[in-house]
Order: C-alpha cells, then sequence, then structure tokens
C-alpha cells in the first residue's frame, strides 16, 4: 500500500467521482482509477461500487474511510515530529557567561547536548551590564548574572549561590588553616578588580571586611588569574577572592584557596531572560541549570 494510493481513496470518497477526485489532485482520472484497483487488489475487497453513473463507499471503504485518515494523519505528525528535530538540531543557543561557573557549566551544556543532540550553544563572555542589554536587544538568548535583583525588560530567574573563597600565599600561616576568619587577613593587600569593572563583587568583599571589623587595604588590582595567583604565590603579603567553583578548577602550586570560617562570603547567580523569547531550548536550558545542582553536590562545589 503506498500513501497516493490512500490519498486517493480519499478524494474519491470525498467527492464520489473519480474525475472531480483527479482535478483535485490534479492528475489525470485513469491514474486516479488504476491506483484504487491496486489498492482493492492488495486489500482484497471491493472500496466503491460504480455504475456508469454513480460511484458509492461499500461497507469495507466506508470502514476503510477512518482507517486511511489515521495513516495519513500519522504521516503529518511523524513529518512534523522531524520538522521539529531538524529545527533542534540546527539552532543555535546563545549564552552570555559568567566567571567562576566552573565545573557547573560542564554539566550544564553536556545535560543540554543529552536533551538536544546536535544543538549549538555559543558562550558569550561579556561585562555584566553588557550581558544583559544583549538579552534585552535579542543578541543573547540567556545571560548568567550575579549581582542584579532588577533589570528592566528582563526576567531575572534566581538559579544558585556561589561561595567566595579566599586565594593567599601558600607560604603564609593561615594556608595551615582548613579555613580562614576574614578578620585575619586585615594585613594582607587586597588585591581586587577596580569598583567599575565589577561594583557588586567590590562593594560584596569591601562590605564583609568592614562588618568583620577592618578596612581592607587595598593592593595592586587584580588582572588575570594567571597573573595575580603568580604574584600572590611568589609570597607577597596579599590575598583576593575567587569563586569556589572555578577556584576548583586552577591549578596552583604556590598559592591556595581557603573558605571562609564563620562569615561565609556568597553571591546569588540568575539566568537573565527576555519574557517574549519562547524558545523551547531556553526552557531545557533553565531545566539544565537546576539540575546542576544536583551534581554541585555530588562532586563537593559550593
Amino acid at each position: 500500500m503506498e500513501l497516493r494510493q490512500v490519498r486517493y481513496f480519499l478524494a474519491v470518497a470525498e467527492e464520489l467521482h473519480f474525475g472531480r477526485a483527479a482535478e483535485r489532485l490534479h492528475i489525470v482520472q485513469p491514474t486516479v482509477s488504476q491506483q484504487i484497483r491496486r489498492l482493492e487488489r492488495e486489500l482484497g475487497v471491493d472500496l466503491f461500487d460504480r455504475t456508469t453513473r454513480t460511484v458509492a463507499l461499500t461497507v469495507a471503504g466506508s470502514v476503510f474511510v477512518a482507517k486511511a485518515q489515521a495513516i495519513l494523519d500519522a504521516e503529518r505528525a511523524a513529518l512534523t515530529a522531524m520538522a521539529e528535530q531538524r529545527a533542534e538540531r540546527s539552532s543555535v543557543l546563545r549564552v552570555g557567561t559568567n566567571v567562576g561557573l566552573g565545573s557547573r557549566l560542564e554539566r550544564i551544556l553536556a545535560a543540554l547536548d543529552a536533551d538536544v543532540p546536535g544543538l549549538c550553544v555559543e558562550l558569550v563572555s561579556a561585562a555584566p551590564a553588557e550581558r544583559l542589554q544583549q538579552v534585552r536587544d535579542g543578541q543573547l538568548d540567556a545571560a548568567f548574572v550575579r549581582g542584579v535583583t532588577r533589570s528592566p525588560g528582563l526576567e531575572l530567574i534566581p538559579l544558585w549561590q556561589d561561595e567566595l573563597v579566599a586565594a593567599l600565599p601558600a607560604s603564609h600561616p593561615l594556608a595551615e588553616r582548613e579555613s580562614v576568619e576574614l578578620g585575619e587577613l586585615a594585613e594582607l593587600a587586597l588585591r581586587i578588580v577596580p569598583r567599575e569593572a565589577n561594583p557588586y563583587l567590590v562593594d560584596l568583599v569591601v562590605d564583609a571586611c568592614r562588618a568583620a571589623g577592618f578596612e581592607p587595604v587595598l593592593g595592586p588590582a587584580f588582572t588575570t588569574d594567571q597573573d595575580t595567583l603568580a604574584a600572590i604565590g611568589a609570597g607577597r603579603a596579599a590575598w583576593t577572592v575567587f569563586y569556589a567553583a572555578q577556584a576548583a578548577m586552577l591549578p596552583v602550586t604556590r598559592a591556595v584557596f581557603r573558605p571562609f570560617a564563620g562569615q561565609v562570603l556568597r553571591a546569588q547567580s540568575y539566568l537573565a531572560v527576555h519574557p517574549a523569547n519562547t524558545d523551547r531550548n531556553l526552557s531545557l536550558l533553565l531545566d539544565a541549570c537546576r539540575n546542576s545542582l544536583d551534581g554541585q553536590a555530588a562532586s563537593g562545589e559550593a
């Protein structure tokens, strides 16, 4: 049985006229008659009673109408499903990233790849304000951000809290501790990015220092992970902060990372999206983000 035979049958069943069915199908009448005969031979029943003046469905033909329609409905559903699969495979999801995501980002991407094989995820690095604007303009589908509780025109979906840890010289006595009190770092210079580059992080750390009873002495600005850790590891009396998930992935030998005792510093992370963006892949991204919390617990990330 061929799908075209099923289509021809339904056309004749609806028109009850071979000529009109042929016109509707944009083919010649003998082709319709020939294919219907072949279908009847294959099924072993007559589908139509034919006279020189009329065409009528037989009992078997009436039964076959519903079956034939189901066949074509199944064909359309299959074609639609495959078209959706092609669209997913060829689609691109553009996501703005934050520093400090660590192995969580790897788990999120792995989950997306499992859900939508072939989905191209483009990761874009930019300043927080620029990331938010790109989501607003439609250049990004979503962006990870911290330190923002509202942004006009965007929805900020709470995800997780990122713990901050201290980086200090491996040769410093505090490095022998499993954790450090923030106040114990008062005598060391704080190497942190300029406030205009990341006001949320700077204010979070400086306010925590003040709450611990001291005004931090600012040393040279934080530049890159590599250079700043190398300078601290060289024995300079300095410290800085890293996100714990990020620190877990950095190979260091002359500097150490230590969690804060008592006063834990945490930063809330959000996923910024545009409310008008209904891409199904965004829902999958959000699911992957939430599921990454399970992997976080298993891997011991903060």
